[in-house]
């Protein structure tokens, strides 16, 4: 990952964005696309770096590619997190892309958010695991364009079960709460779903 591909990544998200809500001629929307269409071409004739990974098999690599907190992911929604041993907050603005019902977020992607962020909670709290279970209350509409926090805490380990919570505000009201339950495969069931993985010698920061 480096900044450049970190700036393309921000400069797609604003794309896409304006995509969704450009109101503007058809003969401009066309040769927008032209334009879109001949950096695709750019950049998918382009020789690969050397020093790209043949497959992104760690979470280093799986990090900046997450669809919520992916530096380098330009579906992301451009947050800012604070991260500490009890946990993830997640500052930010969902815009245009997310949107379900209008001006309010899809509820999926309000999923998707907490799904992330308290798995990230748990791996900032030194206890990763996979999510096994996830219930989201909505307890009113998203809306978009607004400043929110979403907050995330690892809340107990018992053996391999992690429980998780977290609350999504927006204006200080709480829009939606989510229970999490993480499990931490054993040896045997890691290899099974996911193969041999190379080790890594040294902890990886939970966020890149």
């Amino acid at each position: 990952m480096t900044a450049a591909h970190e700036r393309l990544a921000a400069s797609t998200r604003r794309l896409v964005d304006a995509v969704l809500t450009a109101q503007v001629a058809d003969t401009d929307l066309a040769g927008a696309a032209d334009l879109v269409d001949e950096v695709t071409r750019r950049l998918a004739d382009a020789p690969i770096a050397p020093e790209r990974p043949a497959r992104e098999r760690t979470h280093a690599d799986y990090l900046p590619r997450s669809p919520f907190v992916g530096a380098i992911s330009p579906v992301a929604p451009p947050f800012e997190y604070e991260l500490s041993p009890e946990g993830i907050v997640a500052r930010g603005v969902f815009g245009a892309v997310y949107q379900g019902p209008p001006g309010y977020v899809h509820g999926g992607w309000v999923a998707l958010a907490f799904d992330e962020a308290l798995g990230m909670a748990n791996i900032a709290s030194g206890h990763p695991g996979l999510t096994g279970r996830l219930t989201v209350r909505y307890r009113r509409p998203t809306p978009l364009h607004t400043a929110v926090v979403l907050d995330a805490q690892t809340v107990s380990v018992d053996g391999r079960r992690i429980a998780t919570a977290g609350t999504l505000r927006a204006g200080g009201a709480i829009t939606a709460e989510a229970e999490g339950l993480f499990v931490v495969l054993g040896a045997e069931r890691a290899l099974a779903y996911f193969g041999e993985r190379p080790s890594s010698p040294e902890p990886t920061d939970p966020l890149p």
